[in-house]
């Protein structure tokens, strides 16, 4: 029996190990090219070019190199990818203290819902009023936009076989695609938004200044050598575990305590992947670590690194895995409603943000630009063009938000909730609904900001 079951298993982690290496040197590739090219200074992630080669060496592209069963394990990468990245997401930061924040995160909170939510309206006004009139779409494209935008290529990936399930099986391959789209649509259209701000007066700042990178010359501090790097990474990987085992039993509890509330509530809760709840999972256990003396263990620079690894190996594999027959066939309905979701980003950062937020607006909004449009870190990226010397309250804001609202949206609850509503209640009551909710924050913020001095 041992034999059998070990005949089972070595072909199947041989085919692992083979996709681990491929994708891990084809994003080693990447990354020197993109730094040959200087992407980084264009904004253009390093991964995603690492994601074009994969896709030419793809069994569809005209070098095909990678056997098939390599990019179907690529295809499930995605999902675990970023039950990492969120897992790790918390770790290495001490956990901000909410006294006196609650004025300034509850304008954050309230323009990120804005964002989101104006995403599904934006999205199923373009379909009721065009794509569907003219191309005869699937209702459930609507809600493409909060999926690839706020949720990214994780989310996009893990929505698939529900999509599928209403009826909507290209629903991966195009918030994939949707998802790349809003990637570069961050970096290169926010970077013009930094220099525009720079020029009209918003930023805190007036200059630039110097970059002073505290975090990286703390991750230098190594001096132990090979092996304390080794055990350093040992133990910081462990966390990670631990936290998304803190998630999966967290999710585990959720689908045991809603298992009698009827098939609807069951349906959504068993729909929920695991990723949201990592990120209570690593706070849960960064809370731990410092209650105990501990938060030493937790290093922000590898917490930091095992976060834009995973990040990059999952932009690399969901790229990589792209159906370019299928977005030559829908390449209409994917420009209409990617345009739609950028408009609607810029429309909210420039016009709605400085009256939610306090002084330092552009950096808390530019920010919020990053992670709806495409992934937390692009945010990240361009809140250190906007504030390199760190003079915002941008960040301890922006942590606080994300801790409240991703088990709910990009990937969240939400996320899983729009396609069944979709289907269950009707386009046309699911987009109202969200303008509704639109108005409902986007007022409640505006009244919440009433006392504030008003924005430059």
């Amino acid at each position: 029996m041992i034999a059998t079951l070990a005949s089972d298993l070595l072909p199947n982690f041989s085919w692992l190990a083979l996709a681990v290496v491929c994708l891990t040197l084809i994003l080693a590739v990447g990354r020197a090219l993109g730094a040959r090219l200087q992407l980084r200074l264009w904004g253009i992630p390093e991964a995603l070019l690492a994601g074009l080669l994969g896709l030419l060496l793809a069994p569809g592209g005209p070098l095909p190199l990678l056997p098939a069963h390599v990019m179907q394990l690529w295809a499930d990468l995605p999902l675990v990818l970023l039950t990492l990245v969120f897992g790790s997401l918390m770790l290495g930061k001490p956990l901000p203290k909410l006294e006196g924040l609650w004025r300034p995160v509850s304008g954050q909170v309230s323009l990120a819902l804005v964002l989101a939510f104006g995403q599904y309206v934006v999205g199923g006004l373009a379909v009721l009023l065009v794509l569907q009139p003219w191309l005869g779409v699937s209702p459930v494209m609507a809600c493409l936009i909060e999926v690839a935008y706020e949720g990214g290529h994780g989310s996009a990936a893990a929505m698939g076989p529900s999509y599928a399930a209403l009826g909507f099986p290209g629903g991966q391959a195009l918030g994939l695609a949707m998802a790349t789209v809003g990637l570069l649509s961050s970096t290169l259209v926010g970077g013009l938004v930094v220099v525009l701000a720079r020029s009209r007066g918003w930023l805190l700042a007036d200059a630039p200044g110097s970059v002073a990178s505290e975090s990286t010359s703390a991750g230098n501090g190594d001096s132990g050598g090979a092996a304390a790097w080794a055990a350093a990474w040992a133990v910081n990987l462990a966390l990670v575990g631990l936290a998304v085992l803190t998630g999966v039993g967290l999710l585990a509890g959720l689908r045991w305590l809603t298992a009698g509330l009827g098939d609807g509530i069951a349906n959504v809760v068993n729909a929920l992947p695991v990723f949201p709840l990592a990120i209570v999972g690593s706070l849960l256990v960064r809370l731990a670590l410092e209650r105990s003396g501990k938060a030493h263990w937790a290093s922000s620079a590898v917490q930091g690194q095992v976060g834009t690894l995973s990040a990059d190996l999952l932009i690399t594999a969901a790229t990589a895995g792209l159906d370019l027959a299928l977005l030559k066939a829908d390449w209409l309905p994917l420009t209409v409603l990617a345009l739609g979701g950028l408009v609607w980003n810029l429309a909210v950062t420039l016009l709605l943000a400085p009256r939610l937020l306090p002084a330092d607006w552009f950096e808390r909004a530019v920010i919020e630009f990053g992670q709806a449009t495409g992934v937390a870190a692009s945010g990240l990226l361009l809140l250190r063009m906007a504030d390199p010397e760190d003079r915002s309250d941008a960040l301890p804001a922006f942590s606080i938000k994300q801790l409240m609202l991703q088990p709910f949206l990009a990937g969240g609850v939400v996320t899983v909730v729009a396609p069944l509503a979709v289907a269950g209640w009707g386009l046309p009551l699911w987009t109202g609904f969200c303008f509704a909710l639109v108005l409902l924050f986007g007022g409640t913020g505006l009244w919440l900001a009433r006392d504030q001095a008003p924005a430059p």
